[in-house]
């Protein structure tokens, strides 16, 4: 307990400040996700103090994000506004972001290519965007990114221009709120309360009347028709939610020069998410803007974050009938505003000036995250990226597969080679040898065997693992050099690969074992001084 009262008064002008920049965001997220605003509260509430109270970043503060929120948009449209179901689905994905925690797959999850991230942020930003520009132009579009975009000429078409001002006002008081005063009334905050104020003076959509009190409990709901479109929510919402947060992670850790604890994280996010949906809120994460905002303004550990949910305890209690008077317009602009800034920028600036195929991974994963779904998007992107980079190490184990005959560094090994006058080939593989390189490692063997050589030597000195494939290509070099009258050695083997070669009778009765590459030289020129003389 002593790290969570050690920085109180940081702790509680940080937690403040997010809770007031939250407050607007969740009320938004809320509302796009189709559940209510009061689910985005809920959501914010529960998420930001138990993912502080449990999680691995004292320093998080986590809520309703972009991504989680485009997941349940398109499930509140799947399910025809089935609240029990969707909350359902928000409590597996914490129960299974839990599960990831124990399982320790923190460690994995951050193991997502850049590209891949990019891509599916940027698309994730392009879908929020998408998604407000009917209620921009005075309309309510059909629910997904497909309905929304061909519902933009019927909107177009019939524009409601106060609407369309209020959204464009909004957004310019977000984003052009002095600094100076930001230190006091974030600009989100600001954006809200001056467009709610002006829309008094014009007819534009509110939200209207939002309940008040406590949460009441919405235990899990059991549909047999809707259960894998619950499944499949519930796991897209915590691998996304796992990869926003333990990213988010490594910007506090950046921040605050500590390191977070990964499956802890995961832990307290799944311990989050799981009561906000039995309290009807929507899916969190950790939120890097209201970390950010939170390590600026003096926030370092846990209680920062539960202060933050505590603000929001309050608005829910007592400022609701307050809230029944935003407009949707402000909503909406003030949600641009979160799409324009997920979208990766700086990586789009520099993309043209880095390699071309990681640049075409990110297009590929955005168009797939905009057009079909996040889990698709993601999955690709995954695979495509790790082939890839085998291919890559592919490329570069072949490369050191040499035939080397006269630059050994050690003198004594490359006199021995020389005398041996071109009748010994030695083979030096580099680096791990995995299943990349298998295929062609035979015959890039075979293509540098000369004729009139009498011994193959492969040298694996340098070779600290080993898998199956690059073993059943061992075993194909070794079968073609005994069929052909050469020996073969093999020098320089750890346990772990001669382990690998045991297991698949890669090493033939006839094979000779040395322990080193000089032991293998001395007698392969020992026998083809022998071969001569017979």
């Amino acid at each position: 307990m002593k790290s969570l009262f050690s920085n109180v008064r940081g702790d509680i002008t940080g937690g403040i400040t997010a809770g007031v920049v939250a407050l607007p965001l969740a009320l938004a997220l809320g509302v796009a996700s189709g559940l209510g605003p009061m689910a985005g509260l809920y959501g914010a509430m529960a998420v930001g103090f138990f993912a502080a109270l449990f999680g691995g970043t004292p320093s998080q503060i986590s809520g309703p994000t972009g991504p989680m929120v485009v997941v349940l948009a398109g499930l509140f449209a799947s399910l025809s506004g089935n609240a029990e179901l969707i909350f359902t689905a928000v409590i597996l994905a914490g129960l299974i972001q839990i599960a990831f925690g124990f399982l320790g797959i923190g460690q994995y999850i951050r193991l997502v290519p850049y590209p891949v991230i990019s891509g599916f942020m940027t698309g994730i930003g392009a879908i929020i965007i998408i998604l407000q520009l009917g209620r921009v132009f005075g309309h309510e579009p059909p629910s997904g990114t497909i309905g929304a975009l061909s519902y933009l000429p019927t909107a177009l078409a019939d524009i409601n221009f106060a609407t369309l001002a209020l959204s464009i006002g909004t957004l310019f008081i977000a984003y052009k709120w002095p600094a100076k005063l930001g230190k006091y009334i974030p600009g989100a905050l600001a954006a809200l309360v001056i467009g709610t104020l002006a829309s008094l003076f014009i007819s534009v959509p509110i939200l209207g009347e939002i309940p008040t009190g406590l949460p009441s409990l919405h235990l899990p709901a059991y549909d047999t028709q809707s259960i894998f479109l619950v499944l499949e929510a519930a796991v897209i919402l915590a691998i996304l939610g796992s990869i926003d947060s333990l990213l988010t992670s490594l910007v506090a850790d950046n921040m605050t020069r500590t390191r977070h604890n990964s499956n802890k994280e995961l832990v307290g996010q799944g311990i989050g998410n799981t009561v906000a949906g039995l309290i009807g809120g929507i899916a969190g994460a950790g939120a890097t803007m209201r970390t950010v905002v939170n390590i600026r303004s003096g926030g370092k550990e846990r209680l920062s974050g539960m202060i933050h949910s505590l603000v929001l305890l309050a608005v829910i209690l007592g400022l609701s009938p307050l809230a029944s008077q935003i407009p949707h317009a402000v909503l909406a602009g003030i949600l641009v505003k979160v799409g324009l800034d997920i979208v990766d920028w700086s990586y789009l600036k520099r993309a043209h000036k880095g390699p071309r195929w990681d640049f075409a991974l990110m297009l590929l994963v955005l168009g797939l995250t905009v057009f079909v779904d996040l889990i698709t998007a993601v999955g690709v992107g995954v695979v495509l990226a790790a082939l890839a980079f085998v291919r890559q190490i592919a490329q570069i184990q072949l490369e050191q597969l040499n035939n080397l005959p006269e630059n050994l560094e050690d003198e004594a090994e490359n006199e021995l080679l020389k005398q041996t006058k071109g009748k010994v080939l030695l083979f030096s593989f580099g680096g791990p040898l995995s299943f990349g390189a298998a295929a062609d490692v035979g015959h890039h063997v075979r293509e540098s065997v000369k004729p009139g050589s009498k011994v193959l030597i492969l040298d694996f000195t340098r070779v600290p693992t080993m898998d199956v494939s690059a073993a059943m290509a061992v075993e194909t070099v070794t079968t073609d050099a005994l069929s052909s009258g050469r020996s073969l050695y093999i020098c320089g083997a750890n346990q772990a690969v001669q382990h690998v070669l045991n297991s698949i009778n890669a090493k033939h009765s006839e094979t000779i074992i040395f322990k080193t590459r000089l032991e293998a030289l001395e007698q392969a020129l020992k026998s083809t001084i022998k071969n001569a003389n017979e």
